[in-house]
């Protein structure tokens, strides 16, 4: 997913908790699951900020010719404006694009 382009909050907003146990019934349930997500999504977004980076990562490993590489510092910042992982998945969950089961409901039933 193209985290760049959903358009979700840049910053934390109060929302109704009656939204979030909707799908799932229980409000921790929902919590372990946003987190997840949220993990998954920090996860994706740092492997590809690292191989952005690695790009414009100098060949030599000298010390002393330490210097800003201006491409480094501007993807940097661009992936600091982007919104946090934990309201991609806070987005994602209440717009019902994340899939989840508790297979120990599946086995009780």
């Amino acid at each position: 997913m193209d985290y760049k382009k959903v358009k979700t909050e840049t910053s934390a907003v109060t929302r109704q908790k009656d939204k979030f146990y909707e799908q799932t019934g229980n409000i921790y349930e929902t919590i372990v699951i946003l987190a997840k997500r949220s993990n998954q999504i920090g996860s994706d977004i740092k492997v590809e900020l690292d191989q952005k980076i690695s790009e414009f990562a100098p060949t030599s490993d000298n010390l002393e010719e330490v210097f800003e590489n201006r491409e480094q510092i501007e993807i940097a910042r661009f992936y600091e404006g982007l919104p946090k992982p934990t309201l991609l998945a806070v987005n994602e969950f209440l717009n019902g694009e994340i899939y989840f089961r508790n297979p120990h409901k599946e086995m009780v039933k």
